[in-house]
């Protein structure tokens, strides 16, 4: 069986990372990972257990019982944990604002990023795109295609602002920067890693930042990309 290709893409919030992520996928016709809402899954698991996501002992043994099942067509946006649906649930503030302390325990992101790989080994697709903070460096530090996508602040903080609803754009970059400077304690996603390719698309168009990212993967594989 032929190994999936990976394609890996990491990069801050507000960069486009989800979006451009889910419509490259398409385009390639592979399957899309959002790391972002396993970790989102797990700090939902830990809350509904009644701990808190700041007590590292408690988020390791919450993952001993964590089952998480995730699609992986880019058009269907569809999270479980056991045989709860928590599509919407993972995206509420609560549960935002809890993603960090799940993410700051290392043994928990080691297990968690076996699981990743497990889940684009098994997937049985052409290839999937993967998108989250430390893809390109140390879950598929050897993926033919690694790419950092980025944006200037500002220009991050308006997106973010819009795709919320929230006209408190000022707000919204602080809320950025608490978070960026939160999980760079455990990984650097700003800067790119010997041989990532950097796409910014602080001037680019939604429709320019897809073409840009599916150039970076011609120009790396020849066009042998699975496709």
């Amino acid at each position: 069986m032929t190994e999936p290709f990976f394609i890996g893409i990491d990069g801050p919030a507000g960069a486009g990372k989800s979006s451009v992520s889910k419509e490259s996928a398409r385009r390639l016709g592979f399957g899309y990972l959002d790391t972002g809402s396993v970790y989102r899954a797990l700090a939902w698991h830990v809350q509904s257990g009644g701990a808190s996501t700041d007590d590292a002992d408690a988020v390791l043994a919450a993952f001993g019982t964590f089952a998480p099942t995730i699609s992986l067509d880019p058009d269907v946006r569809t999270v479980r944990v056991g045989n709860v649906d928590v599509t919407e649930a993972i995206r509420t503030p609560e549960t935002s604002a809890a993603v960090s302390g799940v993410a700051r325990v290392l043994p928990v992101r080691e297990k968690i990023n076996a699981l990743f790989r497990s889940l684009v080994a098994q997937s049985g697709l052409p290839g999937v795109v993967v998108e989250g903070r430390d893809i390109t460096t140390v879950v598929a530090p050897d993926a033919p295609v690694r790419i950092l996508l980025t944006a200037h602040p500002d220009v991050r903080a308006a997106r973010r602002s819009a795709e919320l609803g929230d006209s408190d754009t000022a707000a919204v970059a602080a809320a950025m920067r608490r978070r960026d400077a939160s999980d760079s304690e455990v990984v650097d996603f700003l800067h790119a890693a010997p041989g990532v390719d950097v796409v910014d698309t602080t001037d680019l168009s939604f429709d320019q930042s897809v073409a840009a990212v599916l150039t970076v993967i011609d120009e790396k594989t020849g066009g042998r990309d699975g496709r």
